[in-house]
């Protein structure tokens, strides 16, 4: 079975509550930078996101997820990409929003699920 998502629905993506923000105090969220404009325009570069790094332990990613990866093949390289299909191996397919600006599972592959390291919840504003 293979789960797709519909190329070029763009979701919102919330600033970042109260909730999230002590989430990330308590250090149940990360933060990570987002660099280039392979998610644009729902993320630029620059801004900041939360993850969710325990939001895959118990379920797989689901199409339309926007996740943080570790690259397959650049150790220390981490991604921010769209979760387009999972496959039965468990493997996701990861797209950026922005076509023309982004390197991405169309280039490398399919990503392991243990490559993924959480999901976005919101951006983060200070």
């Amino acid at each position: 079975m293979v789960r797709i998502n519909v190329m070029g629905q763009f979701t919102a993506l919330e600033n970042a509550d109260f909730d999230e923000l002590m989430s990330w105090v308590r250090r149940k969220r990360r933060r990570f930078r987002v660099s280039g404009q392979s998610m644009a325009p729902l993320l630029r570069e620059g801004e900041e996101v939360l993850i969710d790094p325990f939001a895959y332990l118990h379920h797989s990613p689901e199409p339309g997820d926007i996740v943080v990866a570790e690259h397959p093949t650049l150790p220390g390289y981490r991604l921010i990409k769209r979760v387009v299909a999972v496959l039965d191996s468990g493997d996701c397919i990861l797209i950026g929003d922005n076509s023309t600006e982004s390197t991405d599972s169309r280039s490398f592959g399919a990503v392991p699920r243990h490559k993924i390291m959480g999901r976005v919840t919101s951006r983060f504003s200070y």
